[in-house]
């Protein structure tokens, strides 16, 4: 299982800033004003070589203090269960506030791991004023700005330091597992229960019925594998109650723990940001991918309907469009065991292991036809290739100057691995180090 981590605070003390800092990477809106986070933000964070999710719990609307002050603590609560570590975001500008202190109590009586961050600390004189957070009664108290970074370091540390390696599963024993991911309401129930010829989950049009992830083993024509069906992952603007964050959570922990994530779309609606963000997700975690465009027989077909919206959906899926798309309707059980023996094949893809002296045989000669551009006035000779023990398919590439290999060649030779070996549906990884 992955190690979450959730960021937790009142409005405008810079959530949406600190996540972006996490991540690297521009991802939040970021304004001046309180509730700008509607949806709910989650990406993967890196740090001393180990990885992490992050929540951004950020940003509910208050019609009244009283109303806004009850949704806070609701989501604060579900932080505290749900989640690996709590990082508990104040604002040195103004100091401690009811809120705070609202937080400060629901969270001193955890027993997950709470980090009190005090953030906009960008002088000596804030420095000097954020002593007052000491009163909180948190042992881990750290001071930083989030906008420059300084003062992370310290606190990535001791976050990283709770993650412990999981230890290795045996392959004789390890059963494939398919997690069943998406949208509310896009049909991930149907499909579980379409697939098992039993009502072994709740189906129901409402979206967010599915609150919890639900595993289930299918030992049923000569296949053997774990399925789980994920709560949806929503848009806070679509929700009305407070299982939102509930979901994410549990969705998250669900790609962890697969081996390849099954990502339903609605046929009539086609992919959405929201599904993009969630495949990205998966993908950066070295999940295997199956794209199934659900409720197929709903939607009106001329000649090439199909092929033209596969068309579509990978150009909005690119530069990972090696993946594998299936038109299905769940509820009419249309194509559905197409969908097991596809997932089972992207399954053995993901495990797959080439011998050092075939990759070099096949890959260096799509090198020779196509070298690497000249650096400095110096050619890039890459010697050999061998593929790295590890999860996700990796392959190694030694050369002379490993910095100096641009994105486009490290396309080519990612594109060459996969007409050559079959990698459809998973991520493949390419480094390059020095001979």
């Amino acid at each position: 299982m992955g190690f979450t981590v959730a960021i937790v605070g009142r409005p405008n003390v810079g959530k949406s800033t600190f996540f972006n800092r996490l991540l690297e990477q521009r991802k939040a809106i970021v304004e001046d004003i309180p509730g700008v986070t509607r949806d709910r933000q989650y990406g993967i964070a890196e740090w001393g070589g180990k990885t992490f999710d992050v929540i951004d719990t950020g940003g509910f609307v208050p019609d009244s203090e009283d109303v806004f002050e009850r949704e806070i603590r609701k989501q604060v609560q579900i932080a505290i269960d749900e989640s690996s570590a709590i990082l508990f975001l104040t604002d040195a500008t103004t100091g401690i506030t009811d809120l705070d202190d609202s937080m400060a109590d629901l969270l001193r009586r955890s027993t997950k791991p709470v980090f009190l961050v005090v953030n906009k600390v960008d002088n000596n004189q804030r420095l000097l004023e954020a002593a007052e957070f000491y009163s909180l009664g948190f042992e881990k108290v750290y001071f930083i700005a989030s906008i420059s970074g300084s003062g992370t370091g310290d606190l990535l540390d001791d976050v990283t330091a709770l993650i412990q390696e999981e230890p290795e599963e045996d392959e004789k024993e390890h059963l494939p597992k398919f997690a069943i991911i998406g949208q509310p309401n896009v049909g991930k129930s149907s499909l579980l229960n379409s697939l098992i010829g039993a009502e072994r989950t709740i189906v129901s049009d409402i979206a967010g019925t599915t609150r919890d992830t639900i595993h289930t083993r299918y030992s049923l024509f000569q296949k053997d594998f774990i399925l789980i069906d994920t709560a949806g992952i929503r848009r806070k603007t679509k929700v009305h109650e407070d299982l939102e964050f509930y979901s994410v959570i549990r969705a998250i922990k669900a790609v962890d723990e697969a081996d390849v994530c099954l990502l339903m779309l609605d046929a009539e609606k086609g992919i959405t940001a929201q599904d993009l963000s969630i495949f990205s997700l998966a993908a950066r975690k070295g999940k295997g991918l199956v794209v199934l465009v659900n409720k197929w027989d709903l939607v009106e077909k001329q000649t090439n309907t199909a092929r033209d919206y596969e068309k579509v959906l990978k150009q909005r899926l690119a530069p990972f469009t090696d993946v594998p798309v299936i038109f299905i309707s769940a509820k009419e059980k249309t194509r559905i065991f197409k969908v097991i023996e596809v997932a089972l094949q992207v399954f053995e893809n993901r495990k797959k292991k080439i011998s050092t002296s075939t990759l070099n045989e096949v890959m260096l000669k799509a090198i020779e036809a196509y070298h690497p551009p000249v650096v400095r006035g110096n050619p890039v000779k890459i010697k050999y290739v061998t593929q790295l023990p590890t999860v996700v398919p990796s392959f190694a590439f030694f050369c002379n100057f490993p910095d100096d290999i641009k994105q486009p060649y490290k396309n080519y030779l990612e594109n060459q691995l996969r007409q050559n070996f079959d990698f459809t549906g998973v991520p493949v990884r390419v480094f390059f180090r020095k001979k």
